[in-house]
C-alpha cells in the first residue's frame, strides 16, 4: 500500500517541462555542447566557463550536468532546481549567481528532466544528487568542506538527503523549501510512511548553518514552511522572509542576492577553528557545563564551605583542590568537642585512636579497666 500511495505521490509531485528546453550533443572536438529546442536561447556554445557533463547514478541513469566555473571562487554550490524547471531555463540565473557570489556552480537535471534519461521519483533524485556530488569530488577535487547545498522547493529533498549524510559541510541554503510532500497540499500533523521528502525528519540530521529564503506571499508552499525548517535547524542562519514574494520570482528581489551574498561570504571566512569547534558541539563532544560537569578552570563548581583559615589560601576548586593546612581540616559541624588532652584529632566522632577515647564521650575508664566517676 505504501509503494503504490508513494508512486501515486510522484505522479502530483514532478511535472518536468515538456518538451525539454534543451537537448545535448557531443561537438567536433568529442566535447558536449547544449542545442536548444525551443524559443529559449541556449547556453553560449563557446563559454569556457561551462563545463556540460553527462553522469552516471547508482540506479542507471544518465543526467545532465551544467559546471560553471569561477577563476576567483573559494566555494561551490550544488543547485538542485525546483519542479517544472530544467536546466536550459536555469543556465541565465546560475550565471549570475556564479558571478555575484563568486562561487563555482553545479547545477543538474534529475531523471527525467531536460536531457537526463529515467523517470523521475523520491529515490531517483537522492541517487542523482548523489551521483553530482561524487563527479565534483573525482573530476574537481572539491570536498564537503568548500561545498553549498542549495535547494528550491522540491529540490530541497535531495538537498536535504545530502545534507545529512555530510557532516563537514560549508553550509545549506533552502530556497521555497517543504516539510514534507503531503504537507505542502494539507496540513499534517504527523508523517506518514507514503509522504515524500520528509525534510521535517531531516532537517535535524543536518550540522552545519542553514539559510532559510522564503516568500510570505507563497501561495505554493505556504511560509510556514520555511518558517518551520528554520526553527528545527540545529545551527539556524539568520532567515531571509521576502514580503510580497510568490514561489517562483524570489530571485527579482534585491534582498535576495544582497542575504545571499552576505551568507556566501560568512561562509568563506568561517576559519577551521570555528568549524572544527562546531563539528565538535554537533557530535555533543562539547557539552554544555551543568551543575555537576566540570568547567574549562577544572572546577565543578559544587557549593561547599570556604576555608576560614587566614594561613590556608583560598582554592581553585571547593570540592576537589583542598587546602593543605590542617586546621581547615575541621568539619565545620562537628558532634562533640574533645575533651581528653591526649587526643590530637579535632573531632570527638573521628579519634578512636587515642587510648583514652571514652573520655572524649563521658565514659572514662582507668588502667585497671574500671569505671571511674
Amino acid at each position: 500500500m505504501g509503494c503504490m500511495c508513494s508512486q501515486l505521490a510522484a505522479k502530483f509531485a514532478f511535472f518536468p517541462p515538456s518538451p525539454p528546453t534543451y537537448q545535448v550533443k557531443k561537438g567536433d572536438d568529442g566535447k558536449l555542447m547544449v542545442i536548444s529546442s525551443s524559443s529559449m536561447p541556449a547556453p553560449v556554445a563557446d563559454d569556457p566557463s561551462l563545463d556540460v557533463l553527462l553522469i552516471d547514478t547508482k540506479h542507471g541513469n544518465k543526467i545532465v550536468g551544467f559546471y560553471l566555473k569561477n577563476p576567483y571562487a573559494r566555494l561551490t554550490v550544488l543547485y538542485s532546481h525546483g519542479n517544472a524547471a530544467d536546466l536550459g531555463q536555469l543556465y541565465d540565473l546560475f550565471v549570475q549567481l556564479k558571478v555575484n557570489l563568486r562561487v563555482n556552480l553545479m547545477g543538474y537535471d534529475y531523471s527525467g528532466y531536460g536531457a537526463s534519461t529515467g523517470k523521475p521519483s523520491e529515490s531517483n533524485t537522492y541517487a542523482d544528487i548523489e551521483a553530482v556530488y561524487q563527479c565534483l569530488q573525482t573530476e574537481y577535487g572539491i570536498g564537503q568542506e568548500d561545498l553549498i547545498l542549495y535547494g528550491q522547493s522540491v529540490g530541497s529533498g535531495p538537498t536535504l538527503h545530502l545534507a545529512a549524510k555530510l557532516p563537514r559541510l560549508r553550509g545549506v541554503v533552502l530556497h521555497s523549501g517543504i516539510l514534507s510532500g503531503l504537507r505542502v497540499l494539507c496540513h499534517v500533523k504527523f508523517s506518514f510512511c507514503f509522504d515524500i521528502y520528509q525534510n521535517i525528519e531531516k532537517i535535524q540530521k543536518v550540522k552545519c548553518p542553514v539559510l532559510v529564503i522564503h516568500g510570505t506571499e507563497d501561495d505554493v508552499v505556504n511560509w510556514l514552511h520555511g518558517n518551520r525548517l528554520w526553527k528545527m535547524a540545529r545551527e539556524s542562519y539568520e532567515p531571509l522572509w521576502i514580503k510580497g514574494g510568490g514561489h517562483c520570482n524570489l530571485e527579482l528581489y534585491p534582498d535576495y542576492i544582497r542575504h545571499l551574498c552576505k551568507f556566501v561570504y560568512e561562509m568563506e571566512n568561517a576559519t577551521t577553528e570555528i568549524r572544527l569547534k562546531r563539528i565538535r558541539q554537533s557530535f555533543g563532544l562539547l557539552a554544555r557545563p551543568n551543575a555537576n560537569s566540570v568547567t574549562d578552570d577544572g572546577c565543578c563548581k559544587i557549593k561547599l564551605c570556604q576555608p576560614k583559615c587566614p594561613k590556608c589560601p583560598k582554592p581553585k576548586c571547593k570540592c576537589c583542590r583542598w587546602p593543605k593546612c590542617v586546621c581547615c581540616w575541621k568539619p565545620s559541624n562537628c558532634c562533640r568537642t574533645p575533651k581528653c588532652p591526649k587526643c590530637t584529632l579535632s573531632c570527638c566522632c573521628c579519634c578512636f585512636k587515642c587510648p583514652e577515647w571514652r573520655c572524649c564521650v563521658g565514659i572514662h575508664k582507668g588502667i585497671n579497666g574500671k569505671q571511674e566517676g
